[in-house]
């Protein structure tokens, strides 16, 4: 039997474990066991927007108002009927919460396969693709897991920015400053972009944490924002997803606002809103779109090349702050799974989700 947790879809806090039957496999098809995936607040914001990006098409339910929420992890192969792929290998990229998951691979190459499958085509292609790791496990998985995806959203943030000139702007101002995407943003910005100025801004409870990781300039909170300078012109990223504080950022900056980037929404409670905003109109990126763009401009091996210099000195920074905790059972993960909904995991924290 295989299992996967449900959720509806206008009441994300509804969710429930399905059974179903192993499917059939058809020539060219495999079988993935999911070993472990990463829970992180960017797995919240696929559910939040996910009929208006599609999120919700890449593992159908069958029922309209019932999805499965996307994540990133490791799976096995468990049976195979393609010829080019060996029961016993494992992959990484972009499964379900389920335990199984059934993959028709194309394109296969010694580096991976884009899952091929007839309700997967028109849709991003940087969630299609899976990669080949053989058979054994590698080092700093869980780290790859709980960061990679969100990390390449941040070198994509940046890229843009700084192919910008910045907007004319000296500051970064941050939202969700405790967020794993926004601390991506900041060492990426760092690295690359050491010009400008790093500000992040977070909740009173996660201040501690944000100013130990060293990733930012300064270190706000959403009540002392009005005490923020205004002098410098400033480009501000909102993974907030609250209106309010959008707001607040466009009041207090006005003119000195040069640009504001929407990405994410880790507050779903106050994600609505849509009054009208002093300074520039805030504009959507979306990662696949970017990433899309600039693998036809580098091509993908310099754009996986450009991203992994920068992850991997990410990563071994973020075990200063970090703490990889291993969550297993179906009763495990459906709890971490409304808590993350809840904005209740602590930023320390990195959930790796076990389902056997």
């Amino acid at each position: 039997m295989m299992h996967s947790l449900w959720v509806k879809k206008d009441d994300l806090a509804q969710s429930q474990w399905r059974e179903s039957a192993a499917p059939s496999l058809a020539d060219g098809q495999i079988l993935l066991a999911v070993e472990k995936y990463a829970l992180t607040a960017n797995n919240i914001t696929y559910a939040v927007v996910g009929d208006g990006f599609g999120y919700w098409n890449f593992f159908p339910t069958g029922d309209a108002e019932w999805g499965i929420v996307p994540v990133w992890g490791f799976a096995k192969v468990v049976a195979s009927e393609n010829t080019d792929i060996a029961v016993g290998e494992r992959v990484y990229g972009y499964l379900p919460m389920a335990s199984h998951l059934l993959v028709t691979p194309a394109n296969v190459q010694d580096g991976g396969f884009v899952d091929g499958a007839e309700h997967r085509q028109g849709l991003a292609i940087i969630y299609n693709q899976y990669q080949r790791l053989g058979s054994d496990a590698g080092a700093h998985e869980a780290e790859r897991a709980i960061f990679q995806p969100l990390f390449t959203t941040s070198f994509l943030i940046e890229h843009f920015m700084r192919s910008n000139d910045w907007f004319g702007a000296k500051a970064l101002l941050m939202t969700s400053a405790s967020s794993k995407t926004s601390l991506a943003l900041a060492m990426v910005a760092r690295s690359l972009s050491p010009e400008i100025r790093r500000i992040g801004l977070t909740s009173a409870g996660n201040k501690a944490f944000v100013e130990t990781s060293g990733l930012y300039d300064a270190v706000l909170t959403y009540d002392n924002l009005a005490e923020a300078d205004t002098a410098t012109p400033t480009v501000s990223v909102d993974f907030a997803g609250n209106s309010k504080l959008l707001g607040a950022i466009h009041s207090h900056w006005g003119d000195q606002l040069k640009f504001s980037s929407l990405v994410g929404a880790t507050h779903i409670s106050a994600r609505g809103g849509g009054e009208e905003l002093q300074g520039p109109k805030p504009e959507l990126f979306f990662a696949p779109t970017a990433a899309e763009s600039l693998m036809k401009e580098i091509g993908p091996v310099a754009f996986r090349e450009r991203v992994d210099a920068q992850f991997s000195a990410f990563v071994s920074g973020a075990s200063d702050y970090l703490q990889i905790e291993d969550l297993k059972g179906r009763d495990a993960l459906q709890s971490a799974y409304l808590s993350m909904l809840a904005n209740e995991v602590d930023p320390s924290r990195g959930l790796m989700c076990h389902l056997a």
